[in-house]
């Protein structure tokens, strides 16, 4: 049992990949590591898949692709409503991210999710982009306005909804997958043959996708409760 503890401790870590040699030495750990190369990945694969796109007789690649942009495209107008639209890019890359980082421990990479810092910087991310919009769209006046509706007594309340929406974003992502990631070595060390391969289709690719649809469409519900009526 001490054994499989200290197994599984060490692949909690998240361990230094190199050290950047400025500065007295920067270190960088393995999840940012894995994160360059998903999004390499992404990015290489953005640029095959968009090459020979074609107006007739699209391939199946291109079917693809469009389906997706719709799928985005139609989830933002729904939540988000008419300017949904400016929100798409965005929701479709984080999206792209989460789901291959959530999925890379099929290929043996240690998924970048399970680093509370990746999730934090996720989360935080998406928050900005919806207070900014919030004063983009609604000017500053309309922007601060949202902190004391419906009545300014709501004022603490709505404040405390800055640093509580991110948290709720980040530790959700954040513990479904390293639950996942938890099970799926304890199961490895304990039956090591056969029941990995087939748990793995739930905890690696079901409830990863899974994980990837609450983010995305929490970040485009508050993002439209943000932008209301403007």
């Amino acid at each position: 049992m001490e054994q499989i503890k200290e197994e599984l401790t060490s692949q909690l870590q998240n361990p230094t990949a190199f050290t950047i040699p400025v500065f007295g030495g920067i270190p960088v750990s393995q999840s940012v590591v894995v994160s360059w190369i998903l999004i390499a990945a992404l990015a290489l694969a953005a640029f095959l898949m968009t090459r020979h796109l074609r107006q007739e007789k699209p391939g199946r690649v291109q079917l693809l692709l469009e389906w997706f942009v719709e799928l985005i495209n139609g989830m933002c107008q729904s939540n988000i409503g008419r300017h949904g639209g400016a929100f798409a890019p965005w929701l479709g890359s984080v999206a792209l991210y989460i789901a291959l980082a959530n999925l890379c421990g099929i290929f043996g990479l240690v998924p970048p999710t399970k680093n509370l810092n990746v999730t934090l910087g996720l989360a935080l991310s998406s928050m900005a982009l919806i207070y900014t919009a919030a004063f983009r769209f609604k000017g500053v006046k309309g922007g601060l306005r949202q902190f004391v509706e419906p009545v300014p007594v709501l004022l603490p309340i709505n404040l405390m909804e800055i640093a509580i929406r991110p948290l709720s974003l980040c530790m959700r992502l954040f513990g479904n997958v390293l639950a996942s990631f938890v099970v799926m070595e304890l199961i490895k060390l304990l039956v090591p043959i056969v029941l990995p391969a087939i748990l793995s289709i739930y905890f690696d690719l079901f409830d990863g996708l899974i994980q990837t649809v609450v983010f995305v469409f929490l970040t485009a519900l508050f993002t439209g409760e943000a932008l209301e009526e403007a």
